[in-house]
């Protein structure tokens, strides 16, 4: 089967299931080194590169205001790849290409591939996105074996950390302006012995004010901004020391391990309930999380 992955969670589920050599066409954010370099990209940002966070919120802001994509949709190149299968998703217009854009080009290029629409809003319903990718893709046996290893690794981390004090965790999904997460990251806490101290379960990030923030001190900073790796989130933890002075930060590759919809958000639970609870949970492979005071 021929797969396009508009999506870099679809991306991650396909390269997990053994089935990277079926991917046709992937996007700008899809970084898996066996993709990385030899798939045609068919999305990329419409965003001028260099920005801060700030300047991309204000941007991301404005464009949406004018009715302008967050991404852009190489028809030509998606045309040519001709695929059977189309990944995409209709989560969040700021953080993926959109389903309207993917439908209608399909219908424009006369091209008949079926799409299948990944929107998981919960961590439960990020797993039952492996199963239906999986059997999308003709792997219902794959699909299982992987994830009876991501309820197992799950599992473990459950039993590590029963009755231990949990500490009160702050997750923030952006720092210029702050922004709570909402979705799945709340259950990834909780899941990483931590107690959530805002956030929506299954719903979407919400902004905030640092004197808000203030009002409820946390027992710990989780730095996860959106779609940055771990280099980026420390840098970005200096704001978050400079208005919450004296709490401890732990900053996460976000990009990675929270905000992609996929499999590699288990590693990222794996890292949390490391920096949370170091004597209990295994350290991680280097580059995936810090703790910084």
């Amino acid at each position: 089967m021929r797969i396009a992955s508009l999506l870099p969670a679809a991306t991650e589920i396909v390269g997990a299931l053994g089935l990277a050599d079926d991917l046709v066409a992937v996007t700008f954010e899809c970084d898996r080194p066996d993709v990385r370099a030899t798939r045609p990209v068919v999305v990329d940002t419409a965003l001028p590169a260099g920005l801060t966070p700030a300047e991309i919120d204000a941007t991301v802001r404005e464009r949406a205001a004018a009715g302008l994509p967050q991404y852009a949709l190489d028809r030509d190149a998606l045309r040519d790849a001709a695929p059977d299968l189309v990944l995409t998703q209709d989560l969040c217009r700021v953080c993926a290409l959109p389903e309207a854009t993917v439908t209608e080009a399909l219908a424009d290029l006369d091209l008949d591939a079926t799409v299948l629409t990944v929107d998981p809003h919960t961590l439960d319903e990020v797993l039952d996105a492996v199963a239906e990718v999986a059997r999308a893709a003709g792997a219902p046996d794959a699909g299982e074996r992987l994830l009876a290893d991501l309820r197992r690794r799950l599992h473990q981390i459950d039993d590590a950390l029963a009755d231990r004090n949990r500490p009160r965790v702050l997750a923030l999904e952006w720092v210029d302006p702050p922004f709570l997460p909402g979705h799945w990251v709340p259950a990834m806490v909780r899941r990483a012995g931590g107690e959530p101290l805002a956030g929506i379960d299954g719903g979407r990030s919400v902004a905030t004010t640092w004197q808000q923030l203030r009002d409820d001190t946390p027992d710990l900073v989780l730095v996860a901004p959106c779609g940055f790796g771990l280099d980026d989130a420390v840098a970005q933890a200096a704001t978050v020391r400079e208005r919450l002075p004296g709490v401890p930060l732990v900053a996460i590759d976000s990009a990675s391990y929270v905000v992609r919809a996929g499999p590699r958000l288990v590693d990222g639970i794996e890292a949390i309930a490391h920096a949370l609870h170091p004597d209990a949970v295994a350290a991680p492979p280097p580059g995936r999380i810090a703790t910084l005071s």
